[in-house]
C-alpha cells in the first residue's frame, strides 16, 4: 500500500534552492550518491566481521546503469540498505540537526558568492542526496536492509511530497533511479547518459573510492577472417561489458612526491565531502616495530556540529591493510582534533578488533602519538610560513584546540602553547607566545594575560591602566574554553603566565612611564581601608591599596585560587550551583575622588552617607569590567542618593518594605538633612570621577 508524506518545511524549502539555485557544478550530485553508495558499503564490511551472513556471494561493487530512451541514470551498491525507519529519517529529514543553520548559510553564499553558492555546504551538512534534484525531475530509491527480507521504494518529484510502498529487491543494498533532466550546457546539465560524461565525473571525483564503481560500456570490435584480418564490408560487432571506472588506488600508500596537489584536493573531498580546499595537508609514514601511514587534513572551514561531539562524522577513518574497519575518530585523536579529515591505514592490527578493544591497544596508541605530533608540527609550519592560513585555521579551530590545553599530555601541551594565538594590547593582529616573548621588556618575569567576555571588553578594563602606564603587553584571550586552561599553573620557555585579574602583582622592576610629571606620593588610606572593609564586608574578603590602577579609582580582582565570575556563570549554565566567591576590591591611593574619600573619613561624615559612596565603588568596579550589577535597583537608589548628595539635598528615607534586608542598598536610617548638606560632601563632579 503506497503511504503519502509531506517533507518538513526546511526540506522544502531546500529543495526549493536546490532546483533553483544558480550553483554550476551540478556534477557534483553523481559524486554524492556515490559517497553514500561507497559508505553504505563500508558499513556492511564493518558489520560482516561480527556477522558473516551479512556479506553478500559477490563482490561489494557500486554499479552505473543507464538508459538514453528513457533518460535515466541508476547509482546502485550491494552494501548495508536501509530500514523504513533509516529511510525517513535520512531521506525525509535533512540530517537530523543543522538544517536551519544549513539553509542560514546557504542563503548567506547566494548573497555573497552566487556562483558557488552551495559547493561548500552540501558535504558539510549531510544533504547530498538531494543535490540529485538539481538534474532530475523525479528520484526514485529502492533499498533493502542487510539481514532482512523486505524492500522499501522511496520517490519524490521535489514538490513537496515522497510516497513510500514496498519493493522486491533480490538483495541488500540500495538503488538510486534518477528521471533526468534534459540536458543544458548553458544550465550545466550535461547529458548524464553519455557513458563518457560519467566517465570524466568518476575520474575526477570519485577515482579514490575504495570499492569498484562498474558501468557497462558499448564498444565496437571488426570481425577478423583466419588470419586475423578484418572482413571487407561486414559491419563490427557490438560487445558490451563492464568496464571499472575508478582506479581505487590508496593514495596515502603513494610517495607526496607522486600526488599532485590537485589529487590530495580531490580525496579531501571525497572523504570529507567538502568542497573547499584544506588549509593543510598531512601525509606522513611511520616505521618501526609496525607500520602504518596517515593521510590527514585540516579543513578550511568548521562544520556545524564541531561543537556537538557525538554528532561528528566525516572524521579520520581507520583502515587495516587498505580495508575499512570504522569512522571512529575518538580512537585515533584526542577530542581537540576532531576537526580533522583523512585515513589512518595499520598494517598490522586485526580486523576485527572490536571498538573497546582498538581504544586499548598499544599500537594504535603509537599511532595516535604519532598522528598527533604530525598534525601540531603541520600547524606550527603554517605559523611559520603561511600566516593568512594560521589565521583562517585559528579563526575556525582555535577554540577546540584550546580544550588540549587542559586535556592535554606535557609534550602536546607545550607544542600548542607553541602554536596558540591571542588578541593582544600591542598592534590589532593575533600574536602568539614567540612574538609576545620577542617583544617582552629585559627584566620582565612573566607573560601576562586577561579574560574577557570579548576583546572590545576587555581593552575598557582598569586592570590594563598599570600595564599601559609601563608600556607592559598583555594578551586577551575571549573564548570560554579559555577559563579552564588557563586556570592551570602554565609556563611557556620558562616564563610563567600571569593573570592581571588575580592574586597580587609585583611590578616594582618595571616603572612607570609618565607623559608629564609623576604623581604625587599617595597619602596613608588605613581608616578609609578599614571603612571600607565594613561596610562591603558582605561582597568582598577585602579591600587594599592596589598597584594596578593608574586612573580609574576602584577594581575587583580575585586571589590566585579564586573561581573567575565567567567560570562561576558557565557552571551555573550547567545546572551546577557554584559556592559564592568574593573577591578583593583594590582602590587607587592616587585617585582624586579616593583621596578625598579618605579625607571625608577622617572627618565627621556621617557613616550612612560614606556607605553610600562605598557601594557606589563597588558597583563601578563590577560595571567596569564589564560584569552584571547583582541588583540594578539597589544601584540605581545609590545614584540617586549620590546625585542628592551632589547637589547638597538630603536622600530621602528608604522604604523597609522595598528594600527588605538587600545588602547592596544603603540604610540612611541615622542620617538626617542637616549632616548630608555640610560642606564635607565631595564637591558636585567628584562622584562622576568615579
Amino acid at each position: 500500500m503506497t503511504e503519502q508524506h509531506n517533507f518538513t518545511a526546511e526540506v522544502q524549502e531546500l529543495l526549493n534552492l536546490m532546483v533553483h539555485s544558480l550553483y554550476s557544478q551540478k556534477d557534483i550530485f553523481l559524486r554524492e550518491l556515490i559517497s553514500n553508495s561507497s559508505d553504505a558499503l563500508d558499513r556492511l564490511r564493518v558489520e560482516g566481521h561480527s556477522d558473516p551472513a551479512l556479506l553478500p556471494e559477490g563482490e561489494l561493487e557500486i554499479r552505473l546503469e543507464v538508459d538514453p530512451e528513457a533518460r535515466t541514470l541508476s547509482i546502485s551498491d550491494n552494501g548495508i540498505g536501509m530500514s523504513r525507519d533509516e529511510v525517513i529519517e535520512n531521506i525525509g529529514t535533512i540530517a537530523r540537526s543543522g538544517s536551519r543553520e544549513f539553509l542560514s548559510s546557504l542563503r548567506q553564499k547566494q548573497a555573497a558568492e552566487q556562483d558557488a553558492a552551495t559547493a561548500d555546504l552540501i558535504g558539510q551538512f549531510g544533504v547530498g542526496f538531494y543535490s540529485t534534484f538539481m538534474v532530475a525531475n523525479r528520484v526514485s530509491l529502492v533499498t533493502r536492509r542487510a539481514g532482512t527480507d523486505s524492500a522499501l521504494r522511496w520517490e519524490s518529484a521535489g514538490d513537496g511530497a515522497y510516497t513510500l510502498d514496498t519493493a522486491e529487491r533480490v538483495w541488500a543494498g540500495t538503488t538510486v533511479m534518477l528521471h533526468l533532466k534534459p540536458a543544458d550546457e548553458e544550465d550545466g546539465l550535461r547529458d548524464y547518459t553519455d557513458q563518457f560524461v560519467l566517465r570524466d565525473i568518476v575520474k575526477k571525483h570519485s577515482d579514490f573510492v575504495a570499492h569498484p564503481i562498474r558501468m557497462k560500456v558499448e564498444r565496437e570490435e571488426p570481425v577478423l577472417d583466419n588470419t586475423g584480418t578484418p572482413v571487407e564490408g561486414v559491419l563490427p560487432k557490438k560487445i558490451v561489458e563492464d568496464e571499472t571506472l575508478n582506479s581505487m588506488k590508496a593514495i596515502w600508500t603513494r610517495s607526496k612526491s607522486e600526488v599532485s596537489e590537485e589529487e590530495y584536493h580531490e580525496f579531501y573531498r571525497l572523504v570529507s565531502h567538502d568542497w573547499q580546499d584544506p588549509v593543510a595537508t598531512i601525509p606522513a609514514a611511520m616505521e618501526g616495530t609496525f607500520n602504518a601511514r596517515i593521510l590527514l587534513y585540516i579543513p578550511s572551514k568548521a562544520p556545524f556540529d564541531l561543537y556537538h561531539r557525538e554528532r561528528v562524522t566525516k572524521g579520520v577513518q581507520l583502515y587495516v591493510k587498505r580495508v575499512h574497519i570504522m569512522d571512529d575518530w575518538k580512537a585515533l585523536l584526542p577530542e581537540w582534533l576532531r576537526f580533522l579529515k583523512g585515513v589512518i591505514d595499520c598494517e598490522d592490527l586485526s580486523l576485527n578488533v572490536s571498538r573497546e578493544i582498538l581504544q586499548h591497544d598499544r599500537q594504535v596508541k603509537a599511532i595516535r602519538s604519532f598522528a598527533v605530533r604530525k598534525a601540531l608540527e603541520a600547524i606550527d609550519r603554517l605559523k611559520k610560513d603561511q600566516p593568512e592560513k594560521m589565521r583562517t585555521l585559528w579563526q575556525e579551530f582555535g577554540a577546540v584546540l584550546k580544550e588540549g590545553l587542559a586535556a592535554a599530555e606535557d609534550d602536546s601541551r607545550d607544542r600548542l602553547l607553541g602554536v596558540t594565538l591571542a588578541a593582544s594590547t600591542v598592534g590589532d593582529e593575533l600574536t602568539s607566545l614567540d612574538d609576545y616573548l620577542a617583544r617582552m621588556k629585559p627584566d620582565q618575569k612573566a607573560i601576562y594575560f586577561l579574560v574577557g567576555s570579548s576583546t572590545d571588553a576587555i581593552r575598557q578594563s582598569p586592570l590594563l591602566e598599570s600595564f599601559a602606564r609601563r608600556k607592559l603587553e598583555v594578551l586577551l584571550f575571549t573564548d570560554p574554553v579559555d577559563e579552564f586552561w588557563l586556570e592551570r599553573e602554565l609556563s611557556y620557555k620558562d616564563k610563567k603566565l600571569v593573570s592581571i585579574s588575580k592574586g597580587e602583582l609585583d611590578l616594582g622592576e618595571l616603572p612607570e612611564e609618565h607623559d608629564g610629571d609623576a604623581p604625587t606620593p599617595p597619602p596613608a588610606l588605613d581608616g578609609l581601608l578599614q571603612a571600607l572593609r565594613t561596610y562591603l564586608q558582605d561582597e568582598v574578603k577585602d579591600v587594599r591599596v592596589s598597584s594596578r590602577l593608574t586612573d580609574s579609582p576602584v577594581c575587583l580582582i580575585g586571589d590566585a585560587n579564586d573561581l573567575s565570575p565567567q567560570l562561576e556563570q558557565m557552571m551555573r549554565q550547567l545546572g551546577q550551583d557554584p559556592p559564592k566567591t568574593k573577591r578583593i576590591l583594590e582602590v587607587n591611593p592616587t585617585h582624586p575622588f579616593i583621596r578625598r574619600l579618605s579625607e571625608l573619613e577622617a572627618g565627621d561624615t556621617p557613616a550612612s552617607t560614606l556607605e553610600t559612596y562605598a557601594r557606589l565603588l563597588f558597583g563601578q568596579a563590577i560595571l567596569a569590567e564589564g560584569g552584571t550589577l547583582p541588583d540594578p535597583g539597589a544601584y540605581s537608589r545609590v545614584l540617586v542618593d549620590i546625585a542628592h548628595l551632589a547637589v547638597g539635598v538630603a536622600p530621602s528615607e528608604p522604604d523597609p518594605a522595598s528594600t527588605g534586608s538587600d545588602a547592596s542598598t544603603a540604610d540612611h536610617t541615622d542620617a538626617n538633612s542637616s549632616d548630608t548638606s555640610t560642606t564635607d560632601s565631595p564637591p558636585a563632579a567628584k562622584p562622576s570621577e568615579a
